[in-house]
């Protein structure tokens, strides 16, 4: 379901943290050539060793697939729910992102 998640800038750097977490627990550490010390890989070593794309990257791409379903499924469903402006008083403060907002960001991107 992380099509319909709206992350924000902190959200995805805890991903992106927690996900180098995992990489460096399972390949382990790496020998220094020159010290013969060992230690801890960096992120663009983790990146290197495992040739996928990051977590925040597959959702985006999940997102901006499910979002040409949804605009394909019309007037019905679940983009009745995504698309409906709700009336009445927001609580203060900055509103908080909506699923249309990170799609529009989303194709900026692209």
């Amino acid at each position: 379901m992380c099509e319909t998640w709206s992350l924000t800038l902190t959200e995805e750097s805890r991903l992106r943290v927690s996900e180098n977490m995992v990489l460096r627990k399972n390949f382990g550490p790496k020998r220094d050539k020159g010290t013969r010390d060992w230690r801890r890989l960096h992120n663009k070593e983790l990146n290197d060793l495992y040739c996928s794309p990051n977590i925040v990257q597959v959702i985006n791409w999940r997102r901006m697939r499910w979002t040409g379903q949804v605009a394909h499924m019309g007037e019905r469903g679940i983009y009745r729910v995504l698309m409906v402006k709700h009336e009445g008083n927001r609580p203060l403060g900055r509103p908080r992102l909506i699923w249309e907002d990170n799609i529009k960001m989303g194709l900026q991107e692209v």
